[in-house]
């Protein structure tokens, strides 16, 4: 729980679990923070050094002037990885952090040990581009209990809405503090995203993962990811929607460690 400066830009981190075990990043959703991945750090630390932490313009790190891009977030994380002295990692993300860790293994592949992409996609397609757009409108109007009520039924499937009510309406006094600046340009950075036709150079074991009810993200754009990078493992998880690290974490932990104890060694 601590800070770096990492290419020009603070940033806060999180480490848990052996200082010895092989290193996995996991890398936020773009209204996500480091205490999002609350159900993953329990399971995942007892086996691996899990380190976490919010990307330039989220929550605890700096937030500079745009624009971001994708690459700018991959050259970030490998600062990161730098200024704490880790040549190699398992990278995972979920949704932005995925796209994210995509970024990354295509800039730093010498870097990356495995690739786990949840929720993800590698370009947009019309609905998707209208969806996000109205996020984006509640970012430019600075107001954000609209960017709550334009965002958290396209992250939840239909059962966990109905069963989660209160937390739900919990989290939405939550978006009262964020820097809508900040958001706007990690939002407009994730408009700008297209690289499908850049896949097929990741090489690195990559398992991606989708909830069979994701509406923002659905499972066409996994299935895409999976097809054009060589030798990616698909899983489609039932009873969940785009936030399949919160909605099913026990699915998701065990998919998780079970995919890296096959790549031991690596």
């Amino acid at each position: 729980m601590a800070e770096i400066t990492a290419n020009g830009v603070r940033l806060y981190y999180e480490l848990h679990g052996p200082e010895e075990a092989e290193v996995l990043v996991l890398s936020n959703g773009v209204l996500m923070s480091t205490a999002s991945w609350a159900y993953q750090v329990p399971a995942l630390s007892r086996h691996y050094r899990v380190l976490l932490y919010d990307c330039r313009g989220m929550w605890k790190s700096e937030h500079p002037a745009g624009p971001y891009t994708m690459e700018l977030h991959a050259d970030d994380l490998a600062a990161l990885l730098d200024g704490l002295g880790i040549q190699r990692a398992h990278i995972a993300g979920i949704s932005y952090g995925a796209e994210v860790s995509m970024a990354f293994a295509l800039r730093h592949p010498q870097r990356v040990r495995s690739l786990v992409l949840s929720s993800g996609v590698s370009h947009s397609d019309p609905v998707l581009e209208g969806l996000v757009g109205g996020w984006i409108a509640a970012a430019r109007a600075k107001d954000p209990q609209l960017l709550y009520q334009v965002s958290y039924p396209l992250n939840f499937s239909d059962g966990y809405i109905a069963a989660n009510r209160a937390v739900l309406e919990a989290a939405a006094s939550r978006y009262d503090a964020l820097d809508m600046e900040a958001v706007l340009e990690l939002l407009l950075c994730f408009a700008r995203l297209n690289i499908t036709a850049e896949l097929h150079r990741i090489q690195a074991p990559t398992l991606v993962m989708v909830g069979e009810q994701d509406i923002i993200k659905p499972r066409k754009y996994s299935e895409i990811i999976a097809s054009h990078i060589p030798g990616a493992e698909l899983v489609v998880v039932p009873n969940s929607g785009h936030a399949l690290c919160m909605e099913q974490p026990g699915i998701f932990n065990a998919l998780v460690l079970g995919f890296l104890a096959r790549q031991a060694g690596i």
